[in-house]
Formats: structure tokens, C-alpha cells, sequence
């Protein structure tokens, strides 16, 4: 983990955590930001720790999946659902998150965090005692729900306490956290699913016991963030006085929808490739996605590391992307197979930072719950999409190999596009 993430005073001195409008108050001493460091510290942590609970969602019952559909096998359908009961989260979460950042922006991002994660622990526990794998996928779904709002606060919220290279670095610390929390939580369910296929869902009533904390530390920020030291804050802008960047943030989400893509592709087909080239063994793909989600964390960590020169190298991350597809797409052992997939993850860990502080920079404090919920919503469709868009390719051009190459070409041509159109001049009334 990177040693910077801690705010840096002498740069971006953290905001203030109050909610009301008050005249501007006498700037403060100099000792006056260190003081508030560790409470920013602990909002830090709350944030990361809401920021994983949909990653636990996402992979803390796939171990168990198997035991689902023996316990399930007389059900109609079971062969759908089971599946389903695992990726449904990620799709309600996508379609949701929009409209959970009109709430955020019009009722405040500190008590719908609190309710959502309280929320969270009653339906993500509900297999427990549920009977009928309808409802266990409907609870699922509620799940997402709770997930869509969870998520756009925190990454709200951190937008709203920091501001320049400091809130970067955070959002790159939240994509470490995502990523080392998808290994633990995948192990996690594994060990615990060895007592019963019902005892992962125990894991999420750990909410519980963020939400008292969430409630009394992550107090509402303030309604204006200046963007660099120094910069004073303007005035407050509503949605009433000026219409959403929509032509602004469009681009950016799109560009997201296809990094979510890119971004999945290794942890999901990873196992799929390793199978085609005779590797079979729990242990040995466990491994090689292990090491591949330990480059995402050293790609992230660079990150963090170069906040304030990365937006620049958006081609070159997804080149480098490309560049791991295509030798995936080539590779005729698993040693090869491996290397790519650590090439592009050391990618993937730079691309998913990299797009989401982008989003953040087009966004001001009275659009930013909107923002960041558009933003989540087509990285999470782009999650959903991932293995339907290979699936569909794989069949066009016969393997999941060869539809990794395309994926490799593509990514290739999004980033010369990228690289092109930011070397054009920018018009002097841009």
C-alpha cells in the first residue's frame, strides 16, 4: 500500500466537516490542519471499509455456488437463478446508482449512507432463514439496492472531504481496497462455506457494525470544495440555477463502460483460458489470479504515487492493457498465459483510479452525487457486461481466446483515438 495517502496539509488542506452556510471564517493556523488529521484518518477508513462492502457482495458466495445448486436441483430454473443470485447485485447496482445520486444531491449523503448500510445487513443476511430461491434472488437484488447507495456515498463523500491530489490519491486507495478485498473476501467465502452453503451470507452483518460509526464520524461536508490550494470556493451552485454537465460527464462514462469491461475480463475468464490450456487445479488458478489481482493492487498504488501526472497517460495505460490481451490471446502454456494477465492488471490497476478522479474533476459539490452515481452505474454495467460481450465474441470468432485478442484490438484503438484527439489543439474559446 502507498506510503502518500495520507492528506497532504501543505498541498490540500482537508475541509471542514460542517453542513451549514456560514461567512468565510479567518484562515487557520498552521497547526490547526494537523490537529484534524486523525479524524480525517477515520473517515478515510469508514469510507474505504463502505467502499468494500460491494465487493463482498459481488464474490463472497461464488465458492459456494455449486452447494446452492445441489440444494436447489429440484427447483425449476435453478440452473439460471444460481448464477443469477450472484451477478444480480452488480445489475441492480448499475441501474440504481443514478438515481441514488439524485437522492444524495437532494437529501445528503450522511443519512442515506447510514440507512443503506443498515439496510444492507437485513437482506444480504436473508438466505439465512429464506426457503425458496425466488426470494434468496430478490433479497440479492436488495442487496444491489443497498450496494447502489453505499457506494456513491463513499466515493461521494470522498470528493466532498478532499480535493486535488490528496482526494486522488484516496480514490486510488479505494480501488487498492476493492482489490485486495476481493481476494480476502473470495477466500473468506470459501473457508466459511465449508460449513454450509448458508454460512457465507453471516458476513454481512458486519455492517453493523459500521453504521454506528459511520453515523457519529462521517458528519456532513461542507457545500463548496476548492479544487487547488489556495483557490478560494465559489458560490454554491444548485441544480436549479444551472442544468447537469451531462456533455461534460458522457464521454467519461462511456469511456467507463468499456474500462469496466477491460477491467474484468482477466478475473472472470482467467480460469476459462487456464482450463484451455489443461490447467485444472483449484490451487494453481487460485494462484494465478492471486498474482494478477496483486499487479491491479501495484498498478493502483502507482497511481496514487503519481496523481498529479497520470490523467495524461490515459493511452498509455490502455495500451498497456492491450498489450496483456494480446498475450493472453496468444499464449499456448500457462506461464505466458499468466504474464499477460499480470501486464494487463498492472493496467487495469492505473485505469480504474485514473477514470473515476477524471469523473470526479468534471464535477462540482451540488452535482457530484449525480455525477458519481452515472459514473458507478457504467462501471457496473460494464462488470455485468464483461462475460456476455466475450461470450458473444467468443462464438463470432470461435474461442475465448481469439475473442481476447478482439477485446486486445480494441482496447489498442480506443487508446490511439484517445492519444489523437489529445494531441489535437484546443480552441482558444474551449
Amino acid at each position: 500500500m502507498p506510503a502518500p495517502i495520507a492528506p497532504d496539509d501543505s498541498t490540500d488542506a482537508p475541509v471542514a466537516t460542517t453542513d451549514t452556510d456560514l461567512p468565510a471564517a479567518p484562515a487557520p493556523t498552521a497547526a490547526a490542519p494537523t490537529a484534524s488529521v486523525p479524524g480525517l484518518r477515520l473517515k478515510a477508513v469508514l469510507l474505504m471499509a463502505g467502499s468494500c462492502l460491494p465487493i463482498l457482495g459481488a464474490v463472497l458466495i461464488a465458492p459456494v455456488l455449486p452447494r446452492i445448486q445441489d440444494h436447489f436441483a429440484a427447483t425449476p430454473g435453478a440452473e439460471a437463478l444460481v448464477p443469477v443470485a450472484l451477478t444480480i447485485p452488480a445489475l441492480a447496482l448499475a441501474l440504481l446508482a443514478p438515481f441514488a445520486g439524485v437522492l444524495i444531491d437532494r437529501l445528503g449523503r450522511h443519512r442515506l449512507l447510514v440507512g443503506a448500510t443498515v439496510a444492507y445487513a437485513f437482506v444480504g443476511t436473508a438466505p439465512l432463514w429464506l426457503d425458496s430461491l425466488g426470494a434468496i434472488v430478490a433479497s440479492r437484488a436488495l442487496v444491489g439496492v443497498a450496494e447502489a447507495v453505499i457506494m456513491t456515498c463513499c466515493t461521494t463523500l470522498i470528493g466532498d472531504y478532499w480535493s486535488g491530489r490528496t482526494r486522488d490519491r484516496y480514490l486510488a486507495l479505494q480501488t487498492i481496497c476493492a482489490a485486495v478485498s476481493a481476494t480476502a473476501f473470495f477466500a473468506i467465502g470459501g473457508a466459511v462455506g465449508s460449513a454450509g452453503w448458508r454460512a457465507p451470507f453471516w458476513a454481512y452483518a458486519v455492517s453493523l457494525l459500521l453504521a454506528p460509526l459511520m453515523a457519529t464520524v462521517l458528519r456532513p461536508a461542507p457545500k463548496a470544495v476548492a479544487d487547488a490550494p489556495g483557490e478560494p470556493a465559489g458560490p454554491v451552485d444548485t441544480a436549479a440555477e444551472r442544468p447537469f454537465p451531462w456533455r461534460r460527464l458522457a464521454p467519461t462514462c462511456g469511456l467507463t463502460l468499456f474500462g469496466a469491461v477491460v477491467f474484468y475480463t482477466v478475473p472472470v475468464e482467467t480460469s476459462y483460458l487456464l482450463d484451455d490450456l489443461g490447467v485444472t487445479a483449484p490451487a494453481a488458478i487460485g494462484a494465478a489470479t492471486a498474482l494478477a489481482s496483486a499487479a491491479t493492487v501495484a498498478g493502483a498504488a502507482g497511481f496514487a504515487r503519481f496523481t498529479g501526472r497520470a490523467q495524461r497517460f490515459l493511452p498509455h495505460v490502455l495500451a498497456l492493457c492491450a498489450a496483456g490481451f494480446a498475450v493472453m490471446a496468444v499464449a499456448d502454456r500457462a506461464p505466458l498465459l499468466v504474464a499477460g494477465a499480470v501486464v494487463n492488471c498492472l493496467g487495469t490497476g492505473v485505469l480504474l483510479p485514473l477514470l473515476l478522479t477524471r469523473a470526479m474533476a468534471l464535477l462540482d459539490h451540488a452535482d457530484r452525487g449525480r455525477g458519481t452515481g452515472l459514473w458507478t452505474a457504467a462501471f457496473f454495467l460494464g462488470e455485468f457486461f464483461c462475460p456476455l460481450v466475450l461470450l458473444a465474441a467468443s462464438a463470432l470468432v470461435g474461442g475465448l481466446a481469439a475473442a481476447v485478442g478482439v477485446l486486445a484490438a480494441a482496447t489498442a484503438l480506443v487508446a490511439l483515438g484517445i492519444h489523437l484527439k489529445d494531441r489535437r489543439p484546443v480552441p482558444a474559446t474551449a
